[in-house]
């Protein structure tokens, strides 16, 4: 007789209590969003960062402190201000009591991103070791805590100037093995200097400063492609700036209390309305948004009492209240703006005609891709979708999981994918072939092509980019030639004609294995030359087997579930700016010139393992 199966009983010993450090040890994508290894820049050991650096800015923003110093070394992060410090007596609570601070009162912080009394508490209970030290008036006191447990405390005299330091290294039993990527680092440094003009920040001895603001950032984003001077205003509570350049589509930067939104939320589509009213204002015509958008390289900040976020990573800003003045601030600065300065209005006027000029035969060639995509949407199956999408709610009212979609190299991969997809969080694309390279063309082939064009249909990216479906687009190609060079037709046609999609963290590369080591008793998958030398040295000299993995095809169904099921690879798509973006195009995706002949030559390696 089969053993009975063990029935555990629900009862009250089943019911625990945690106490708050406990429960964001245990819980805590729910505090920092996602834990990561530290290859992206949302992961989870730079937001401990980010929550103890927005302390300091918040500090800077009521006019007490204007440097803050930051180190980083062997994963250790120390953070000093120079603002008015922890009150002395309330080290301890404000930095492992859930709850508790002093951003509950608009008379001590009026413009502050973190408002729940969390952040430092997190970094507290996520940290194998943390230290925080505050001086005031001659004084300090300092705290010592182990993964958010209270080890020490001490106090005294101190010739230290007032602020506070915070170090800590993140919990490498709640982390995996993570490797802090310095570019991230810097480029979060930049935002805050262009957010908080006059604000010294020091990384490692390296300043980062901004006198001008989000001016200074539009400058560095648009490059030599700025087609005239940045349009800028600064009040105490809004600062925007804008300007055109020659490239497709938008490219907008939003900030709400010094918080990169990189999705933004009310205040940007605020500002996008402003702008548009601005213009329609200022010509005595009724351009369309797109019109108006198209070209467009755009910022705004603004500064508000009660910010209400998306979720503890504040990616998005959800208040609604502040929408007509914003758009009403900024059409009537803009359009003032324009008035006074005839020579920069005529060089966006002449941008906006061509725009609209261009949208007149797009949407000539739009009518004929519908009457194409209504006959080939039945003969070709191109996307099987899922059951949820990228904002979408469960039964019970909770947010679904990231959604993604995986941008296949044929149907021969597709079938493996869709044997082993979730079918409520993963949606699946088969690529023909090699798509068009988008290099040069003008937006109307997006409607002339059909693979681009169902692609751009599939994402539901044509008229805004907060339409999209998925949180995730994944490029999913064969770890050969041909796939490297359809990943970088893919890339192009995004950075192209929608490269907001790359600049807010939604393109992804699948990493997939290139060897399978296999012996009698175990499978090592290997995804670098390094990874299976190491697998077939520790075969210790018995028998085994080398696969080389060159198309996704030859990989079976059931080794497809284990890539794209929780063990998942990807590799975000990132970019720091804008401004190299059409030479780098130009460099690897123009016409063959000599000096990408040498490139390649130089740059070239061979595999004996093939």
């Amino acid at each position: 007789m089969a053993e009975e199966e063990k029935i555990i009983e629900y009862d009250s010993s089943a019911i625990q209590t945690l106490s708050a450090l406990e429960h964001v040890r245990r819980r805590p994508g729910m505090y920092i969003g996602r834990l990561g290894d530290g290859s992206h820049r949302d992961d989870g050991i730079y937001i401990l960062m980010k929550e103890i650096i927005d302390n300091s800015v918040d500090e800077f923003i009521m006019g007490k402190g204007r440097r803050v110093d930051i180190k980083l070394e062997n994963n250790c992060v120390s953070i000093r201000d120079y603002g008015r410090g922890i009150p002395l007596e309330k080290v301890k609570d404000c930095v492992s009591v859930m709850n508790t601070g002093g951003k509950y009162s608009d008379d001590v912080f009026q413009f502050s991103a973190g408002l729940n009394g969390v952040g430092t508490k997190a970094v507290n209970a996520l940290s194998k070791l943390f230290i925080a030290r505050s001086a005031r008036n001659g004084k300090f006191h300092e705290v010592h805590f182990e993964k958010g447990e209270f080890i020490s405390e001490n106090d005294g005299d101190t010739d230290e100037k007032d602020g506070t330091f915070i170090s800590f290294i993140p919990d490498d039993t709640v982390f995996p093995p993570y490797e802090f990527n310095l570019e991230y680092i810097e480029r979060r440094l930049w935002m805050y200097a262009y957010l908080n003009s006059g604000l010294s920040l020091y990384f490692n001895g390296q300043r980062f400063y901004s006198q001008n603001g989000l001016q200074d950032l539009l400058e560095l984003e648009s490059g030599e492609e700025r087609l005239y001077d940045v349009i800028y205003f600064r009040s105490k509570t809004l600062e925007f700036a804008l300007t055109h350049s020659n490239n497709y589509g938008e490219s907008c930067f939003s900030f709400a209390n010094g918080q990169y939104t990189n999705d933004g939320g009310t205040h940007l589509s605020a500002f996008k309305e402003g702008v548009l009213k601005a213009i329609n204002d200022y010509s005595e015509k009724s351009y369309k948004a797109d019109d108006v958008r198209d070209g467009m390289v755009g910022a705004i900040a603004i500064k508000l009492k009660e910010p209400i976020f998306e979720s503890q990573t504040k990616n998005k800003l959800g208040n609604t209240d502040i929408r007509g003045p914003i758009v009403a601030q900024v059409k009537d600065e803009v359009s003032d703006f324009l008035h006074k300065n005839k020579e920069i209005a005529d060089k966006l006027m002449e941008k906006i005609i061509r725009n609209e000029q261009l949208h007149r035969q797009i949407s000539d060639a739009k009518k004929q891709a519908k009457e194409i995509a209504k006959k080939a949407i039945v003969r070709i199956p191109k996307l099987k979708d899922c059951k949820f999408h990228r904002g979408d709610k469960d039964k019970k009212g909770k947010p679904v999981p990231e959604t993604m979609i995986f941008l296949t190299e044929g149907n021969s991969a597709a079938g493996s994918f869709e044997k082993k997809r979730d079918p409520n969080t993963q949606a699946i694309f088969a690529l023909r072939g090699k798509p068009l390279n988008c290099f040069g063309i003008s937006k109307d082939n997006l409607y002339k092509n059909q693979e681009l064009f169902f692609i751009m249909q599939a994402l539901d990216i044509e008229e805004d980019m907060e339409t999209l479906r998925y949180d995730k687009v994944v490029i999913a190609t064969d770890a050969d030639v041909d796939g490297m060079h359809i990943r970088n037709l893919l890339i192009t046609y995004f950075l192209t004609f929608f490269e907001q999609l790359v600049m807010s963290g939604h393109l992804y590369i699948l990493e997939t294995p290139l060897y399978r080591v296999k012996t009698k008793t175990s499978i090592t998958y290997c995804y670098s030359d390094t990874e299976r030398d190491n697998a077939i040295e520790a075969a210790g000299g018995k028998k085994f087997e080398l696969t080389r993995f060159k198309g996704l095809g030859e990989i079976s169904p059931e080794e497809i579930g284990e890539f794209i099921g929780e063990n998942i690879k990807l590799v975000p798509v990132t970019l720091d700016h804008l401004r190299n973006v059409p030479e780098l195009l130009g460099f690897f995706m123009g016409q063959n010139t000599p000096e990408r002949k040498d490139y390649i030559m130089e740059n070239l390696e061979v595999s004996i393992y093939e």
